[in-house]
């Protein structure tokens, strides 16, 4: 039997509430049909954002969306994205499917929508592309409450009142598709572009985030930290889970246990990840002003048969969901330098909450994991500690992943909130689970289990979901529990 220990006492960090967050960008069905359809649609909406969408991603506690990319930020000019629709530019989005982009979902339209979701605002700028002048005056147009030539603009066309814009990205992968730039280069374009963003409202400070690093690149995390650590609040990493080559990614529902094992060891790279660049970036600025934003994650396969190989549409099955498990409670471990975290992305693109055809929405076994791990924003992290084998993956070179993974969190009312996820496809775990200096009242508990391939699809939209569990026993300070294999389980306790 395992041994569970949960430290009440311990209280690491505040769980920041944005490292549950999400990325939307302009990258096939994700904006357009996935959450945005125009007023005009016969599909039921507010302001052109679907209702359907729009609740069940409230309803999962979305507390903070990136947009409008990803690549396409550094080839986006905002101001083709206001006005009249009609008078609006169009133009070939490059980087995705080399579709016409008609740029209906502008500026008002994100803030809308963050409005409608009730969730922080994120907006990657244009450095590849664009010019200092244009990224300051988009700052403008959003917050500035006074006389100028943006906030007048921004009241022609229909929004006299600023809005808060909590984050803004200067640049994304300016290492590749953002200009293909030197770290040393690029820090030193940050600075410039950063100083023109201004705080306009007093108390309002908007959260600058630097371009940080893809995988395992820490000559860029170095050499950038040299020059942004006075300046941003946040470096960006960006990592995915790629099951076999950039080129033949493998298939998002048919894999074999080998796969499934190679996918789920790639996964826990993540934690030497995170682990690496925190301390490349502490030893260029031990005083750590600069936090860590994984901004970019997920599971990337080949696209689904038959789809636009641009669009970068995937299914999603029970072995995301354990992904997604797996990476979040590593985020909830390092809440005391992880501020946000975004997967990529929110519908209809890579490891996706939501899919939507037409009127038909389902939800994802990995958005059911963010619903069951919602309670853990902004709650204080506690210690915790459980003991596990490690599973090889002869696929990836025999790296090891853990069988069991866990974190633990408590909330201002005193209720303890456990996640924890079983990794193994066949074996089930038995747990003894301790609260230290803790009389326990009660123990509730619902789990998330399945096959590794079984996904929810359109005519059968709740093959994998959130259930009820009791398959454990209260003890007087904790409970025991046979954890199923491949399943994701989260205790309440009071």
């Amino acid at each position: 039997m395992e041994k569970y220990l949960i430290n009440p006492n311990q209280r690491i960090a505040k769980i920041n509430k944005n490292i549950y967050g999400h990325f939307s960008e302009h990258l096939g069905r994700c904006i357009y049909e996935g959450i945005y359809v125009g007023e005009d649609s016969k599909i039921p909406n507010v302001n052109g954002m679907r209702k359907d969408v729009v609740k069940a991603l409230k309803e999962m506690g979305i507390p903070v969306l990136r947009w409008p990319g990803g690549c396409f930020a550094d080839e986006y000019h905002w101001k083709d994205g206001i006005g009249p629709k009609d008078n609006r530019k169009k133009m070939i989005n490059t980087h995705w499917g080399g579709v016409v982009e008609d740029n209906s979902f502008g500026t008002h339209e994100y803030f809308e929508l963050c409005r409608q979701l009730g969730c922080d605002t994120y907006i990657n700028g244009n450095v590849g592309s664009g010019s200092v002048q244009e990224l300051s005056e988009w700052v403008e147009y959003i917050t500035f409450d006074g006389v100028s030539p943006m906030s007048e603009l921004r009241a022609e066309n229909g929004h006299k009142e600023p809005w808060k814009l909590d984050y803004i990205g200067i640049g994304n992968e300016n290492w590749g598709c953002g200009g293909c730039m030197d770290p040393e280069y690029y820090g030193c374009l940050f600075k410039r572009y950063n100083t023109y963003c201004r705080d306009y409202k007093a108390g309002e400070h908007i959260h600058r985030i630097a371009c940080g690093p893809g995988d395992a690149n820490y000559h860029w995390t170095r050499e950038v930290m040299d020059k942004v650590k006075h300046h941003a609040n946040g470096l960006s990493l960006h990592y995915y889970t790629v099951t076999g080559t950039w080129q033949h990614k493998g298939s998002a529902t048919e894999f074999d246990n080998n796969e499934y094992n190679t996918t789920i060891s790639k996964a826990y790279k993540i934690e030497e990840l995170i682990n690496n660049h925190l301390a490349v970036m502490d030893s260029v600025n031990p005083q750590k002003w600069v936090q860590l934003i994984v901004d970019e994650w997920g599971t990337w396969f080949d696209v689904e048969p038959g789809t636009n190989p641009g669009f970068l549409y995937q299914q999603s099955t029970m072995r995301d969901a354990i992904v997604a498990a797996l990476t979040l409670n590593i985020f909830n471990k390092h809440a005391d330098r992880i501020m946000m975290a975004n997967i990529a992305q929110t519908v209809n693109v890579l490891q996706s909450v939501i899919l939507t055809d037409g009127e038909k929405m389902v939800k994802t076994p990995t958005y059911y994991v963010f619903k069951m791990f919602k309670e853990h924003q902004n709650n204080t992290l506690l210690g915790s500690y459980l003991t596990t084998d490690y599973i090889s993956a002869k696929d990836n070179n025999n790296a090891e992943f853990p069988h069991l993974i866990e974190s633990a969190s408590i909330d201002e009312n005193g209720i303890i909130y456990s996640t924890i996820a079983n990794t193994s496809l066949n074996k089930s775990s038995k747990i003894k689970c301790q609260i230290a200096d803790r009389k326990v009242k009660s123990v509730k508990a619902e789990i998330i289990t399945a096959d590794c391939r079984d996904k929810n699809e359109f005519g059968k939209k709740e093959a994998v979901k959130i259930e009820k569990f009791e398959d454990f026993r209260k003890l007087s300070d904790g409970f025991t529990v046979n954890v199923p294999a491949c399943s994701v389980v989260k205790f309440t306790i009071e």
